[in-house]
């Protein structure tokens, strides 16, 4: 986020739970079976949980999660687990406190651990650990981090997408075959299967771990030819590619009192237009939204 911050949006432009269900049951009309709610951040919106309800009672739903930056999960996990939510992906770039702050733009690390706690406590599993790996910020961190898979933590380290400078590769970018290399004091990873979903990540795990360590390569290893998902904005765009400006606006139909059938339709259009890959190679990237705008 921006150091001063963004413009905020008029809450009468935001998506009402209701229509938000509208648009998931349409979805699981055509098959969609596994909804993560994301944000921004969503715990900071107003009873959270009674989404997280309203979607884990729409039949087709088979898998409910949640991806949160965890500073407020420790006070929210066991409503969330009540009501029928799965699973969290938690955004944690640093374990260590003055880097967290430098990063964040907050000092909450404390926060973050304890939810990532109460998560686990309450079986919100598994509990994944998303990282974003940047040289020269917390490229030292890989094994600190790739260790806590041995206490059951399920890590996955992710390349830095160059979405801020026009697709060239940053110099914070640090490949996925190079955050292997430096576990190699480790010891040898091994292959195995995902502890639950089937994202883009693939996983291995260190000798006698009970988590696994994960790579999700969105820039040396791109996986578009077998994405199939859907990005629903707060504001009630449905993006078929997080790195294209291609949109089909649902909010309109919605407030007109469009029918599950209609709403139907127009996530099918969106299906269809999925591109071919993302062409942030060729320093191709979305000018209309920052990614602050769409969600992590």
């Amino acid at each position: 986020m921006p150091k001063e911050g963004i413009p905020l949006v008029p809450h009468t432009d935001i998506l009402t739970y209701e229509e938000i269900g509208l648009v998931v049951r349409a979805a699981v009309r055509l098959g969609i079976d596994k909804i993560r709610i994301s944000g921004g951040e969503p715990l900071v919106r107003y009873e959270l949980v009674y989404l997280a309800h309203m979607l884990a009672q729409i039949e087709g739903v088979n898998d409910l999660s949640m991806t949160t930056n965890g500073t407020l999960l420790s006070h929210h996990a066991a409503s969330l687990k009540a009501a029928g939510l799965g699973r969290v992906n938690v955004s944690l770039d640093s374990l260590r406190r003055e880097r967290f702050h430098q990063i964040t733009g907050y000092d909450r690390l404390f926060d973050v651990l304890e939810g990532i706690a109460e998560a686990r406590r309450v079986e919100l599993e598994p509990v994944k650990i998303n990282v974003v790996v940047m040289r020269g910020v917390n490229d030292d961190e890989v094994l600190d981090f790739a260790l806590r898979s041995k206490e059951g933590w399920h890590v996955r380290f992710i390349e830095l997408m160059p979405l801020v400078n026009r697709g060239t590769k940053p110099p914070e970018f640090v490949s996925a075959t190079e955050m292997w290399r430096r576990l190699a004091p480790l010891g040898g990873l091994e292959a195995c299967p995902p502890p639950v979903g089937n994202g883009p990540a693939k996983y291995y795990r260190l000798p006698g771990a009970a988590g696994t360590v994960g790579f999700i390569t969105p820039v040396s290893e791109h996986f578009c030819f077998k994405c199939n998902r859907l990005r629903l904005t707060a504001d009630g765009k449905l993006l078929p590619c997080l790195l294209s400006e291609r949109e089909v606006d649902l909010r309109p139909a919605l407030r007109a009192g469009a029918s599950e059938e209609e709403i139907e339709c127009l996530v099918r259009e969106a299906i269809m237009s999925k591109p071919e890959g993302h062409k942030i190679a060729r320093g191709q990237v979305p000018q209309n939204r920052l990614m602050n705008q769409v969600g992590g």
